[in-house]
């Protein structure tokens, strides 16, 4: 937990407000984190218990927030499946440390015209 100007801020929140997230996308990001295995829709509907067209919304999201994985395995009988899975850790860590810092500045500024 993280204490700033009498707030405390749990990690969960700060992730979410650096990217944006909502709750779903949240869940789906940290369930995806937690499995070492690529999942469809499908799969993260029944495991979250969450129907798929609301994990539908959550992946389309979070790989546009280039957060998550998106590849297409070809079937052989025709067709495709869309498969999610975490982008890498690090990189996140990294993009989340860019945002706290532009925050950071950014307040700096705000303090010195004061």
């Amino acid at each position: 937990m993280i204490t700033f100007a009498c707030q405390d801020i749990e990690f969960s929140d700060l992730l979410r407000c650096s990217f944006n997230l909502n709750k779903t996308q949240y869940n789906v990001m940290m369930f995806l984190l937690r499995t070492d295995k690529p999942c469809t829709a499908t799969v993260l509907g029944e495991k979250m218990k969450l129907d798929r067209t609301t994990v539908q919304k959550a992946v389309k999201l979070l790989a546009e927030k280039e957060l998550i994985l998106r590849y297409q395995d070809n079937l052989d009988s025709g067709g495709y499946t869309f498969y999610y899975k975490i982008k890498d850790k690090d990189m996140i860590k990294q993009r989340m440390l860019n945002i706290v810092d532009k925050w950071h500045e950014e307040v700096r500024k705000e303090i010195d015209k004061w």
